[in-house]
């Protein structure tokens, strides 16, 4: 998906890049983000390729504006990309990457201030969802199966936003939960049965670094698929 293709979808009705700005930030934010300067660019180029047309209007505001809309092949790029089946990716979440690697901080106490902090901006996400919601209700009543063929599909997106948003809410206060009681009952070091040393617990490794270092697993840890990480390396040499 690209920005050319949410353009198109949004310029069904004609409208200037302030007009598409405010879109982007009332009813698509959930799923698209873009600022003004990938806009304008986008939207000459779109012109360019016979797609859009535009034209100057009086504003009520300043200097007059450039509006734009849809020419003929612009409605049929924009058909033939929503028929084209459902274009799915790897996502990438950044900020689980973070939490991934988390660990080199070396202090759960940040963790848990790092997982307050998601918290608040995904539940303040999913509260500007559910204003959205309740204008719309307010607005169209709140059977979206009497909603017009274009507010039906408006609305599935929506929801969508607020269910996956409001999962990852969930899940934050899960984890914040599972560390504070990490915080009030550390864990105890447990021994390898294989090295005899003391480790911190199990690091997960796939099977085939263990291989390359050892040449065996940790066996508790098998069935896992979990290698044990000795908390120092006799031959001088990083471990797993």
């Amino acid at each position: 998906m690209s920005l050319d293709h949410i353009l198109l979808g949004l310029l069904r009705e004609p409208a200037s890049g302030y007009d598409l700005k405010d879109a982007f930030n009332e009813t698509v934010a959930h799923f698209w983000s873009a600022e003004l300067s990938q806009i304008y660019p986008t939207l000459k180029r779109l012109e360019e390729r016979g797609l859009l047309r535009s034209r100057l209007e009086p504003s009520p505001r300043g200097p007059d504006r450039r509006v734009y809309a849809l020419t003929g092949d612009g409605r049929e790029e924009l058909r033939r990309w929503v028929r084209s089946g459902p274009v799915v990716g790897a996502e990438r979440f950044a900020y689980l990457a973070q939490l991934y690697f988390m660990s080199a901080t070396d202090d759960l106490r940040e963790t848990r201030a790092f997982m307050a902090k998601l918290r608040d901006h995904l539940a303040g996400r999913l509260a500007e969802l559910r204003t959205i919601e309740r204008r719309i209700f307010a607005a169209h009543g709140n059977d979206p199966d009497r909603y017009s063929d274009d507010g039906f599909h408006r609305f599935a997106t929506l929801r969508m936003g607020i269910d996956s948003i409001g999962a990852k809410v969930t899940w934050c206060d899960r984890t914040l939960a599972a560390i504070d009681r990490r915080l009030a009952c550390p864990p105890e070091p447990a021994p390898c049965p294989r090295c005899s040393t003391l480790s911190s617990g199990y690091t997960w490794r796939p099977a085939s670094w263990a291989s390359r270092r050892s040449g065996s697993r940790c066996s508790p840890a098998r069935a896992a698929g979990r290698t044990c990480r000795p908390a120092a390396s006799t031959s001088g040499a990083p471990m797993s």
